[in-house]
């Protein structure tokens, strides 16, 4: 069943049996039969041809879904039973302000596939997170940077934007309220600078990194704060140009594997990879 969903989405894909049996290496008359078997099968026609194309019928647009989750899950189960299973504990660091967005799901699809590792979390701001990677303190480390060191890989780029309360009013007032996080928060000079360059006074309202307190205060409406995009929880809002609050730079997603870490600390980085590919 499975092989003949993969041959369906894959003539959905390419808009024909043809490229679609080519793309998969057998012949055009295979793929047709698959096609025309995982017809009987649902009892339904799949395909409408319109032109020289095949376009999804009503039967075959309820089943696409349906298909993609059965053929990810199929693969999923493929790689994780071919997965060597490794022990151990791996400490994974990782700062405060991606972690919510992040690693929940990372760190729930290692534990179906390693379920025999421990994962220690190390969450400190990514220049604590660094300095612990290069003293053996923690095995791998997500960052957030505007640029990326030595032995880093860049997962994603995200802009640094300003957030506040929805129909608040703490962008209007002067000086300006802000949560800017502990001295050691990448993103406080940045904001600092800015706010410098813009001739805009501040006062600060938050000085911690850890997130509960920063949205503590942007939710009563006491200041707006400087956040990744891909961060901001939705019952916050991004302030735009009306806001008249100045322009921050993008930041970097990196992730840290030192050479010679142990298989379990390196499964655990391609679980990172992969989730980020799939967001």
């Amino acid at each position: 069943m499975i092989d003949l969903l993969r041959t369906f989405l894959a003539v959905v894909d390419s808009g024909g049996v043809t490229p679609a049996a080519a793309g998969l290496n057998m012949s055009q008359a295979a793929a047709s039969q698959q096609i025309k078997r995982l017809e009987e099968l649902l009892d339904c026609r799949l395909f409408e041809r319109v032109g020289r194309r095949l376009v999804l019928a009503p039967a075959g647009e309820r089943l696409l879904a349906q298909a993609q989750r059965l053929v990810i899950q199929s693969e999923e189960l493929l790689s994780s039973m071919r997965r060597p299973e490794f022990e151990g504990e791996v400490r994974f660091g990782v700062p405060y302000d991606i972690i919510g967005s992040f690693v929940p799901a990372i760190l729930r699809r290692f534990a179906r596939a390693q379920p025999r590792v421990r994962v220690s979390l190390v969450c400190e701001d990514s220049k604590v997170v660094r300095q612990q990677l290069r003293s053996g303190g923690v095995d791998l480390a997500l960052t957030t940077e505007t640029d990326c060191g030595r032995h880093g890989e860049t997962l994603r780029t995200d802009r640094l934007v300003w957030v506040g309360v929805p129909g608040g009013d703490a962008h209007l007032k002067d000086p300006l309220p802000v949560s800017l996080g502990a001295p050691t928060c990448v993103f406080r000079p940045v904001a600092i600078e800015a706010l410098g360059k813009a001739r805009r006074d501040w006062r600060a309202v938050c000085e911690v990194s850890r997130l509960e307190p920063v949205h503590a205060a942007i939710e009563a409406g006491l200041a707006v704060a400087p956040l990744l995009r891909s961060s901001v929880p939705e019952r916050f809002e991004i302030l735009g140009r009306h806001a008249r609050l100045p322009a921050l730079p993008e930041f970097r997603i990196n992730l840290y594997l030192p050479a010679g870490t142990g298989l379990a600390a390196r499964d655990l980085a391609e679980h990172v990879r992969a989730s980020f590919l799939s967001a």
